[in-house]
């Protein structure tokens, strides 16, 4: 047996206001409502396998990660293809985006690695996508490390979620109990965040007080969010609802992000540009999206505030609002 090789990348994605919906006992059924960003940046696993006694050795390049997330995604492939259970396995990772920030790093990674094993074995590339996204989304539900970003990964753009769940699911791996809409402009973005990693997001969606405030502040906004067609001009919209779910979710309090948006503040005001953007808390991390106003836009300001950020002893990356899928 020659040497089995592939790659898989996913971008990361940062959650705006949510819901947690997690009633049903059925991982596959849980997940939230809610919207978000799915940005460019996220998570990229290259594998590498031979016919060997079965096992999976994972290395990072340039920053620590998880290991075991790539173990539980192995995991529940080998029981979907039982093929790969004759492999010895080794990834390697790299992670664009800190981990434990609000960017959705372990849902990237759990789906760039399971494309990367499938993509090794020759599985052919929808079969190989859906499947990645339903393995994915049950490795978030049991490990409490996500909600909804998979089913917002598998919209891609701007998106938002009208039903929780897995995306896809089943024998056929067809559409799951999950539904989500995406759209994109590639608006540009730059995060922002404290050097430390935050809290895990299971303090906050495990604890029945948080997330009874959370749901509560996320089913408002997703009122009237989930109205209407879903497009570029519901963007203000979605700035002003993502504001409004911080503040009476009681996230915005929490973990001095207050602190933190006005060291954001700023910065934005150090470079000029307090009319052109706006700076929002990703959930939930200790993390910024600073977006433009106008969705649209073609101001080149993101540059020179990632420099300002850093300046502060911030970190910051430019990013763009990704592709729909």
């Amino acid at each position: 047996m020659t040497g089995l090789l592939g790659r898989g990348e996913c971008g990361g994605h940062v959650t705006l206001l949510f819901t947690v919906s997690d009633e049903v006992l059925d991982p596959v059924g849980q997940g939230s409502l809610g919207a978000g960003l799915c940005v460019d940046d996220g998570v990229e696993v290259v594998a590498y396998g031979e016919q060997g006694e079965f096992g999976l050795k994972v290395s990072f390049e340039g920053t620590e990660g998880d290991p075991r997330l790539y173990d539980s995604v192995l995991d529940l492939l080998v029981e979907e293809i039982p093929e790969a259970k004759g492999i010895a396995w080794e990834i390697g990772v790299r992670l664009a985006l800190p981990i434990s920030q609000g960017f959705g790093m372990s849902a990237s990674g759990a789906v760039a690695a399971a494309l990367a094993f499938q993509r090794a074995m020759g599985i052919p590339h929808e079969e190989s996508l859906r499947r990645s996204y339903l393995i994915s989304h049950q490795v978030e539900r049991n490990r409490s490390t996500g909600l909804g970003d998979v089913t917002a990964l598998a919209a891609g753009g701007c998106e938002r979620r009208l039903k929780a769940g897995a995306p896809y699911h089943g024998p056929l791996l067809h559409e799951g109990p999950g539904r989500a809409e995406g759209w994109s402009c590639g608006t540009p973005i730059v995060l922002a965040w404290r050097p430390d990693a935050g809290k895990h997001t299971s303090d906050y969606i495990d604890d029945p007080v948080w997330k009874e405030s959370i749901s509560r502040a996320g089913a408002k906004q997703m009122q009237t969010l989930s109205e209407g067609e879903w497009g570029i001009d519901r963007w203000t919209e979605l700035l002003d609802s993502a504001r409004c779910f911080a503040e009476e979710s009681g996230l915005q309090a929490d973990s001095s992000r207050i602190d933190l948006l006005s060291e954001v503040d700023v910065a934005m005001q150090e470079c000029d540009i307090g009319e052109e953007a706006v700076a929002l808390l990703c959930m939930l991390g200790e993390s910024v999206a600073i977006v433009p106003s106008d969705a649209a836009s073609e101001a080149d300001w993101s540059g020179p505030l990632a420099s300002e950020l850093e300046k502060t002893g911030l970190q910051a990356i430019m990013t763009r609002v990704g592709e729909t899928s």
